[in-house]
């Protein structure tokens, strides 16, 4: 069975009997010609570039050339350069329905190259536009399995998924795929303001509660200092003392004097009952 796919295969490779008389012909046309038949038959290619040569319609076995100098024969050879390096291309933007049934825009950026220049011309017409057609179903099926928090926090494991499935999709063409990134995601206005509104609902909550508890730990402090200066009547002298001091010291012209409710009782004046109206 081995042997039978090996001649059929050395079979399919070989050129023919004619394809060997017109390499003939196209020798002696290059002996005939020569030095002027150089100028057809000596290519050069970049660092960047390969070269697919073709010979009757059949590619040559051993790669790809280059880069520098390589000989191809007039008349039945062709060559096709192929740009090894890599190429960015932006995914245009594409209108998502994510897994919780909303729908937002999210366009991507991808860095490609090809690491072989035979496969990436023969088993593909266009490598690179293929890839990016094939860039844009992949981001639009992989983002929506997706919720949408998911897209807006974790953007980071879905480019690696969307570069893991890319990268083995494209393997036949020769392409690789080194990095993909999501550039943004766009969401309806409406959604915008609800998103707004309710992180601000959320600060203020979080404001009242921080004031809340300010406030409880200032009377319970308060509470403390009370009791210390109950215990201390001296206490409370004191700090009357420091608060004329800090009120000196801030120049205002009008000083208020603190007067004790039981001196106002000594005197003469009835303490009246806060629960009557």
């Amino acid at each position: 069975m081995i042997s039978c796919q090996e001649q059929h295969t050395e079979q399919d490779g070989d050129i023919g009997c004619c394809g060997y008389i017109l390499m003939a012909f196209s020798y002696i046309l290059v002996a005939l010609f020569f030095p002027l038949s150089l100028c057809l038959t000596i290519k050069v290619v970049q660092e960047y570039e390969r070269a697919v040569i073709f010979r009757l319609g059949r590619v040559l076995p051993g790669g790809a050339k280059g880069p520098g100098l390589f000989f191809i024969l007039p008349c039945i050879d062709d060559f096709k350069k192929t740009d090894m390096r890599t190429l960015t291309y932006d995914v245009p933007p594409q209108e998502i329905l994510t897994k919780d049934s909303v729908t937002v825009a999210v366009d991507a950026v991808i860095y490609i190259r090809i690491f072989d220049a035979t496969m990436a011309t023969v088993n593909v017409s266009d490598a690179y536009q293929s890839t990016r057609l094939l860039a844009a179903t992949t981001l639009r099926n992989v983002l929506g399995t997706r919720l949408m928090a998911e897209l807006l926090t974790d953007r980071e494991s879905i480019a690696s998924n969307m570069k893991v499935q890319l990268d083995e999709a494209t393997d036949p063409w020769g392409v690789k795929v080194e990095r993909v990134e999501i550039k943004d995601v766009r969401l309806p206005i409406q959604l915008q303001r609800a998103m707004a509104a309710e992180a601000e609902a959320s600060r203020e909550a979080r404001a009242k509660i921080v004031a809340a508890e300010g406030e409880q730990k200032a009377s319970r402090a308060l509470k403390e200092a009370a009791d210390v200066m109950m215990e201390s009547p001296a206490a409370i002298q004191l700090r009357y003392l420091q608060t004329l001091n800090s009120i000196a010291a801030e120049r205002n012209s009008t000083i208020i004097f603190p007067l004790p409710i039981d001196l106002l009782s000594s005197v003469g004046f009835p303490k009246r009952d806060v629960t009557q109206f």
